[in-house]
Formats: structure tokens, sequence, C-alpha cells
């Protein structure tokens, strides 16, 4: 039928009971089928007097095929619940218009409204912590010069020093972490490996010269064997003492890649971390508050104790 649509204007209905060698009931039982299950964006041309086949302005996108997939219910509500995790990790709007489709495609598969995308939205609740804005047209210059291995020229804005720098790049890739987006990138300004935060970049600019491409063992030695996104080459092990009580979530959680951990004989754990800077390590560690010592090095140890001590000084 659809093949039949597909190739005419119009048909009328006679002609396609004639066609398929169908009964009425049979064909109206077929459209509504396609119409309603499949999603085919099938209507009744009245002044042609048949059936035929629009595109324009339709709800399940421009394009239509009949599914080569075939689901069951479970796999459409897991392929729900991916788009609806997808869409909160989207906080920039990159992929909504593109996924949207979908979501209503396999909703119409599904069927039921008990079943739908409404109810996968209504049931499961993210909640996103830190996560910063940032402009649309910078992710998606920032993501087309990387995936096109072109050289990236960005106004960066160095929160910590509160300075706009103007830095040409070669892209690496992307890093989503901790609800924020991160690009590794060659600085030809430093002659190094830099992290980028994209929602710091001011203003970007894709230039015609190729990217400096660096191997991937590189990039995880410079960029991916220390702590967090605050990586780098001189890297330190930082071993933690937490106490029974929060051990029990910590043994569960994933600091590094690397990490290493062990429970202790009083119900404690000790935690061995490598880091290379120690601004995110402390923010981690000051979150446990008197239930985790720092064992080792001296130097985070001390960092620590002055934080603490700073945190309960009346600074004004």
């Amino acid at each position: 039928m659809l093949r039949l649509l597909s190739h005419r204007r119009a048909i009328p209905a006679n002609d396609l009971q004639y066609e398929l060698g169908i009964s009425r009931a049979t064909l109206t039982r077929y459209l509504r089928d396609l119409r309603d299950a499949l999603g085919a964006p099938v209507e009744f041309d009245r002044e042609q007097g048949g059936y035929r086949l629009t595109h324009d302005r339709h709800q399940l996108g421009p394009q239509f095929e009949l599914p080569g997939l075939w689901f069951t219910a479970e796999e459409i509500h897991a392929l729900l619940t991916m788009q609806y995790l997808l869409a909160n990790l989207d906080t920039g709007g990159l992929l909504g218009p593109h996924i949207r489709p979908l979501q209503t495609r396999l909703g119409h598969i599904l069927g039921s409204a008990d079943d739908s995308a409404a109810e996968v939205t209504r049931r499961i609740r993210i909640q996103t912590v830190g996560a910063r804005s940032f402009r649309l047209e910078h992710f998606q210059a920032v993501a087309s010069a990387t995936l096109r291995r072109r050289r990236l020229v960005i106004e960066y804005h160095a929160r910590g020093k509160d300075q706009l720098t103007r830095r040409e790049t070669s892209p690496q890739r992307l890093i989503h972490y901790r609800d924020n987006w991160y690009l590794d990138a060659w600085c030809h300004l430093r002659g190094e490996l830099r992290s980028f935060a994209v929602d710091a970049i001011q203003r970007a600019e894709i230039l015609d010269q190729p990217a400096r491409d660096i191997d991937d063992a590189t990039l995880d030695r410079v960029l991916g064997s220390g702590y967090g996104i605050f990586a780098g080459a001189d890297v330190e092990w930082a071993v933690l003492r937490f106490s029974a009580e929060r051990s029990r979530w910590v043994a569960t959680e994933k600091w590094h890649p690397d990490q290493q951990g062990r429970l202790l004989d009083d119900g404690g754990y000790e935690l061995h971390v490598p880091y290379s800077q120690e601004p995110e390590l402390l923010m981690d560690i000051l979150r446990h508050g008197r239930h985790v010592e720092v064992l080792e090095p001296p130097d985070l140890r001390e960092a620590v104790r002055r934080e603490h001590e700073m945190a309960g000084t009346n600074n004004s």
C-alpha cells in the first residue's frame, strides 16, 4: 500500500482495494494502522478524490520510511528512557530538534497512553547540579572543529585570574564531566595541552588550517591521568581515610578510573586517588568534613587544614 501511495498523486479507495485484493473493511484497517501505529503521513485529498502521502509539516519529520526494526514494549521503554536521559544531558539544546521526531515515532509505535513518553517524563526525574550554560553557536563551532580536524581560535575567559585571552588551538576531544563540557586542545599560545571549559568561551572561529593531532596515549597521560578536569603531567597520589559512617558511600563511588581502595578493620575506607592539581580534589575532600583525613601527601594535608581553618574564621 505504501508503495502504491508513493508512486501516484492520489489513489481512490476502490483502486486501492482492487490493486491489493482486499475488502473495504481491510483497507480501512490498513490505513488506520499505517497512520496510527506506524506514523505514515497518509491523508485523504478531497479535491483529487483519493489517498496520498504528504511530507509537508508532518509531526514525524520531513521523511518517512516503514521501520526496519520492530521493538517490544520493554525495548521501547528503554529507548524512551534513553532519549529522556539524553535530553537532560543536552542542557544546551544541541540535539532536541533532531531526537524529538524519534520520540514521537516511538510513542506512536507503543500506542498506549499509559506507556507513552509523557509517562517516562512523569516517572523519571533527573536533577543536574552545577551545570553551567553556554552559547549554542560556540559549542557547535567547537564540535565542528574537533570532528573536522581544523584549528579553532577562541576568546577564553580564565575565571581564576579573571582574564580574557585569545587562543589559537588544535581541538583534540570534547569531554562531558560533571554536567559541563570541556575541550581538550593543544594551545598554540602556551605550546602545551590545555583543557578549556566550553562555557567560558566568549567567541569561537574555525580556521582553514589543519589541527595538530596528538595521540591518545599522550592525551591520556597529560590530561587524563590526574584528578578530574584539573589534570596534568605531574601526578601525585592522595591517600584519604574515611570514617566508618562515610565509607558506606565512598566505597561505591568512582573518583578516578585508576583509583585504589580498601576497607579497613574498623569499618573505615582508605582511598588512593591520583591528582595533579589540588582545586577539584580539595572540593571533594572538604564536602566530607570531619569524616575524612588526608594521610598523604603532606602538602595536600596542609591545604585541607588551611581551608578548614579559614572556613571557621570571620574574614569580614
